[in-house]
């Protein structure tokens, strides 16, 4: 999904003062209402970030993102064939690093029939180098009863965890809404920022209803937040809900929510991954304090 970038390719962030980069604070976590398994708020997205050439320099960069991504309590890392080699790297760098025990690899199918849906997810088993994937979404919502059906019967042979839907555009939040309510589901995933709040209205309160879990996508509004703020002081009041950048300010915006279970920022970059993971740790702003966030990133 697209969650392009975090704090990092478009705004440069520094670790929260007085606290080092080896520090590894406690990450808050939410359960996945339909088992209670407890998911870290900060996960990772890998759209751009991590389509790279697996055997080439730019292997290392990442490696210690993901190493100091598990370092720092982060388990979900979420993919799609649609974005590039990512699976592919994920897998490749998980299994050198020993880090599937560690990690909630989510991914998607997205294709239509019956016979590619299974073909594709076949080869995100293969890339990922892992017998079971922890959640396989339908993509953007396509073919969506098809591949929902193969994904139920991949669930009861135990080569799928979970399962959900996805999309990354408020246009889609009717379909989005009809899916929710005539299907069973474990998760949804949508866009949800500061700057595309339009899933307050009907997504997260139906997914609280319906007991599904809510990762969210497009944290940073596509980068467009960064922009917003940019040369911007951070508000004094951040200090209150223990935040010390931006990155962190719109972090903790979005998983304050009730509903969240987990927001994806992708970054490919160690110091901005550091910055991230801090916007899972400490206080939360109560609902009062999330409107005064909303005004402060408006404000011109």
């Amino acid at each position: 999904m697209i969650s392009v970038s975090a704090a990092g390719l478009l705004l440069p962030t520094q670790p929260s003062r007085g606290q080092s980069s080896d520090e590894s604070p406690r990450m808050l976590s939410r359960a996945i209402p339909c088992s209670g398994e407890k998911l870290p708020v900060i996960g990772l997205g890998t759209w751009r970030a991590f389509d790279i050439d697996a055997s080439g320099g730019e292997q290392r960069p990442l490696q210690d993102v993901l190493t100091t991504f598990v370092k720092l309590g982060g388990r979900v890392i979420d993919s799609s064939p649609m974005y590039g080699r990512a699976e592919e790297v994920i897998g490749e760098l998980v299994a050198k690093l020993g880090l599937r025990n560690s990690v909630f690899l989510a991914t998607k199918v997205w294709t239509r029939g019956k016979q590619s849906g299974i073909n594709s997810m076949e080869r995100s088993l293969d890339r990922l180098r892992t017998k079971t994937i922890d959640l396989m979404q339908v993509h953007n919502l396509v073919d969506v009863g098809t591949q929902l059906a193969t994904m139920r019967e991949w669930k009861e042979q135990g080569r799928l965890r979970y399962i959900g839907i996805t999309h990354y555009e408020a246009g889609a939040f009717g379909d989005v809404a009809r899916i929710l309510t005539s299907e069973k589901l474990d998760f949804v995933q949508i866009n949800y920022s500061i700057a595309e709040r339009e899933a307050e209205n009907r997504i997260l309160p139906l997914a609280q209803q319906r007991g599904v879990a809510v990762i969210v996508n497009r944290p940073f509004g596509g980068g467009d937040l960064f922009s917003r703020v940019r040369g911007k002081p951070l508000p004094d009041f951040a200090a209150d809900f223990d935040c010390t950048s931006w990155a962190q300010f719109l972090l903790k915006w979005i998983v304050a929510h009730p509903a969240v279970t987990c927001a994806i920022p992708a970054t490919n970059n160690v110091l901005h991954l550091e910055d991230n993971m801090r916007g899972g740790v400490g206080r939360l702003p109560d609902g009062k304090t999330r409107a005064r966030m909303v005004e402060a990133v408006s404000a011109r």
